[in-house]
């Protein structure tokens, strides 16, 4: 697989990884509608369930990193495969799972093949697409990566409301075993890397840092961030991040060679495309937050409401990559990205009179300046990686971008829930039976309470106390999706300093003695 495929053998190949790829995203982020019937059917509580989710996020964070290493020692397709054959062995089990703790235990096998298939897929697509179309070819991979998680809640709401929940795994199956077969006949071989070592101690600080980190961010709401568990969680991986950082730079043959961020094409890349994750998880997370308890709509029905913006996206990646090949990506990437923050910054004025069509509009805005900028980005940064580094660079990439997605539903997260209970305060500190607004206010709500009654009284300021934690909570909407637009706009600086840039040269990266 080290040379380049003629322009025009390389596209079946590349049909079998984004095959693969899209397979492992939409699997995951299909599975979030499932859990109050998984709930339901296992008879356990929301904590309990929540390690559905976690599990998974857990073990891909921590196998992200060493599919550099493997992938170089045992070759890009053989790894790829067997990725699949965990996954899809995986999503059998979820499918038979009889309880929660056995849907964990599945999730975990899940999380080993579909961490692994993302950025091993991405290395295989630029050691087999010609430098010259691999802008086109990276935003057709790239479809894979932001229109899954768009169709993932509509697909898996139809399953869960018409079919049965464990076709949710169960249909990754024939994907699976079609993505295996594929590859075996189509993907080419590459040559492994002899002599390499595996390097121990970086493997064991980073395995522990990502977990602590990654486990922390899942769980820091809940616990409270200044808990002693979840302090302690932080502390742990700070220092264990550190001790990876100095282990990997004092490493000959470390497990991801961090050398490479001295590439400032990549780590500028890696800098934007996470602040761009962080966008694209904020509006998966708030959106259907905002349609389905404010708005009444059902996931499916949300589902449907953002399919046009799904569509953009499948539609912009491409055109994004063929623009890139042609023009670079420096004015693609800031038109992508002004177009980003601009959607995102006019959700701040949703309310409770909102239409469809205009969270519609919105969302294929946002949408349009998603795919012209994340595939740029990405791009950019490797393609001026060399040949021998693509698997490090692929996986610190993802590493990157798994840590800041859920770092921004984390942060997110954090900041509607403050912003309610403020606006919750101020709104209801004027509130009681005595008010003078209190008579207008039964009126306009519809609220036919007799006030001079005990139980009167208390029937209005319940329903006024609601509709104000109604209220509340669009404000804090609007909040956060203001924090959202200001974590994208920090990206914009980095298409100025975008450019195709020259392969670094492995030999000329100092080596430690």
């Amino acid at each position: 697989m080290e040379n380049k495929a003629d322009s025009g053998s390389f596209w079946l190949p590349l049909l079998v990884v984004v095959l693969g790829a899209f397979a492992a995203i939409l699997n995951n982020s299909s599975v979030n509608i499932a859990l109050p019937k998984l709930m339901e059917i296992f008879g356990v509580t929301t904590d309990e369930i929540q390690w559905v989710l976690t599990s998974y996020m857990l073990t891909s964070g921590i196998i992200i990193p060493v599919t550099g290493y493997f992938a170089d020692t045992y070759g890009a397709k053989r790894i790829y495969l067997l990725s699949l054959v965990v996954f899809t062995t995986g999503s059998v089990l979820c499918g038979l799972a009889w309880n929660n703790n056995s849907m964990i235990a599945a999730r975990i096998i899940q999380g080993i093949g579909g961490g692994a298939i993302i950025p091993v897929s991405m290395a295989i697509v630029y050691r087999i697409v010609p430098m010259n179309m691999i802008g086109m070819a990276l935003g057709i991979w790239g479809m894979a990566a932001v229109t899954a998680p768009a169709i993932g809640p509509t697909l898996g709401g139809y399953i869960i409301e018409h079919v049965n929940w464990r076709f949710l795994f169960t249909m990754n199956v024939p994907v699976g075993i079609l993505a295996i077969l594929l590859g075996v006949m189509l993907l080419p071989e590459n040559q492994p890397k002899k002599g390499l070592k595996f390097d121990y101690p970086g493997f064991f600080t980073s395995t522990l840092g990502c977990f602590t980190l990654l486990l922390a961010l899942s769980q820091g709401q809940k616990e409270g961030w200044s808990s002693f568990y979840i302090v302690t969680l932080l502390v742990v991986s700070f220092f264990m991040l550190l001790l990876f950082v100095l282990v990997e730079l004092n490493t000959p043959q470390p497990m991801l060679n961090l050398r490479i961020f001295k590439n400032r094409a990549f780590s500028v890349s890696v800098f934007g495309g996470s602040t761009v994750t962080i966008g694209l998880f904020g509006g998966v997370f708030l959106i259907p937050l905002f349609t389905q308890n404010l708005m009444g709509k059902t996931p499916m029905e949300t589902g449907i409401l953002l399919a046009p913006a799904a569509l953009v996206t499948a539609v912009m990646m491409p055109l994004s990559g063929f623009l890139f090949d042609r023009t670079g990506p420096k004015a693609v990437t800031f038109i992508g990205l002004v177009l980003l923050v601009w959607g995102t910054w006019e959700f701040k004025y949703l309310s409770s009179n909102s239409s469809a069509l205009y969270i519609m509009v919105m969302a294929s805005i946002r949408s349009v300046g998603m795919g012209l900028s994340m595939m740029p980005m990405t791009t950019a940064g490797m393609k001026t990686i060399s040949q021998q580094d693509i698997s490090h660079a692929s996986a610190l990439s993802n590493v990157c971008r798994q840590v800041c997605a859920s770092m921004g539903i984390a942060i997110l997260t954090s900041v509607m829930q403050n912003r309610q209970a403020f606006h919750f305060s101020h709104i209801t500190e004027s509130v009681s039976i005595n008010s003078f607004n209190i008579a207008s206010a039964t009126i306009k709500t519809g609220i036919l309470s007799d006030l001079t009654t005990s139980g009167g009284q208390q029937s209005t300021l319940s329903m006024l106390y609601s509709l104000a934690a109604r209220e509340s909570l669009v404000l804090a909407i609007n909040d956060t999706f203001v924090v959202t637009s200001i974590i994208l706009a920090s990206a914009i600086f980095t298409a100025f300093f975008l450019d195709s840039g020259q392969k670094v040269d492995p030999c000329k990266v100092r080596k430690p003695k």
